[in-house]
């Protein structure tokens, strides 16, 4: 299982920078507060503030930053947490805007802000047409466009015709996934491409009032349903395609599926797609799966607040424990807030789903 640091004291928690690829100790020990933020579907970005006043080498006290000889636009940042002498890599990417903050009664600051490697993929829309697509194949041409190492599992099969229509990079692959019940990610210089199923960035467990300080658990029906249908059309031979799925990849936890109490609780409800680029019933199939295992995971859903953890990323899996026998259980990550000031220290923010609700 992953550790969790339960050290709560600013100072050996404290992230630490390196610009290019190199530590700076001075830089680090200017951190105001940070956050670097995760979600399904990549580009994480990051927010750090640093203080603006500081020793130069000849001991006066200036704005160390100004000269740009430490951070600019286009500086490459990394943030490392978690033990010191063992830290863990929380992002990785470049600065793409700077702001300066003056008032009477604080010191100055300086805000920056960076983005990962997949900015680059969402700065520019395109229009072409890519015949017998598959997925696999443009996330590797995608990855090689980023400098990127391609990590893809799955995702060689022929999805026939698709447009990108006026969308960058990143929003095609994102859309096509979607329909694929899959996500990416860029792991440091990797671009991770998957199934929901086959991904996961590691274990821990987190137990209320020890590692797990504040938790919200919602179970809602609002959005569940017990089957989905699809419906397209195959224009080379001319006939309409169907397909029906009630999922295919529940994701981990154990307990009663959201689909199974809305049957008991209000009947069936079933959910169409029109609209849905297929051309054949087993892709009809397939996305009414990804559909249908979308809404189902979101059945559970989780936000809550643990000390500082670099472990915990979008796809990890976190075995929540001491809630009540209903909501103690094992949840998929979906996005993750890593934050710290000099007043909290390190904590991290997350998000989790899981499509099951325990026995009372």
């Amino acid at each position: 299982m992953g550790a969790v640091d339960t050290s709560h004291d600013t100072e050996t928690v404290r992230p630490t920078i390196r610009l290019e690829g190199q530590a700076d100790d001075r830089v680090s020990n200017l951190i105001n507060s940070l956050q670097v933020e995760e979600h399904e579907g990549g580009m994480s970005s990051l927010e750090v503030t640093f203080q603006a006043m500081g020793r130069l080498t000849d001991a006066t006290v200036d704005q160390v930053f100004e000269d740009e000889q430490l951070i600019k636009i286009g500086t490459n940042i990394a943030v490392y947490t978690g033990p010191q002498f063992t830290p863990n890599e929380v992002f990785r990417g470049v600065v793409t805007a700077v702001e300066g903050r003056w008032s009477h009664d604080e010191s100055p600051e300086l805000v920056v802000l960076a983005e990962d490697s997949l900015q680059k993929a969402r700065m520019a829309r395109k229009t072409r047409v890519h015949e017998d697509a598959v997925i696999s194949d443009l996330a590797s041409s995608i990855a090689s466009d980023l400098g990127l190492t391609p990590k893809v599992t799955g995702f060689t099969e022929n999805i026939g015709l698709q447009v990108q229509w006026n969308e960058s990079d990143l929003a095609f692959l994102r859309r096509l996934l979607a329909t694929r019940d899959g996500d990416v990610q860029v792991v440091g210089t990797e671009l991770h491409v998957s199934p929901r199923k086959d991904v996961n960035r590691g274990k821990l467990t987190l137990e209320l009032y020890n590692d797990l300080i504040r938790v919200r658990v919602t179970a809602d029906l609002a959005h569940q349903v017990t089957a989905v249908t699809t419906a397209g059309w195959d224009a080379l031979n001319g006939h309409a395609v169907s397909g029906r799925g009630q999922g295919s990849d529940a994701g981990p936890g154990s307990g009663r599926k959201g689909s199974d109490l809305l049957q008991q609780a209000l009947g069936e409800r079933v959910e169409h797609l029109g609209g849905v680029p297929v051309s054949s019933d087993d892709q009809a199939t397939a996305v009414a799966n990804a559909a249908f295992d979308a809404r189902a995971r979101r059945f559970v859903c989780v936000d809550g607040t643990t000390r500082g953890s670099p472990t915990l990323r979008v796809g990890s899996q976190v075995e929540l424990k001491g809630m009540s026998k209903r909501f103690d259980n094992t949840y998929y990550v979906v996005r993750a807030c890593h934050r710290y000031d000099l007043v909290n220290g390190y904590e991290t923010d997350f998000q989790a789903e899981c499509s099951f609700l325990g026995e009372p």
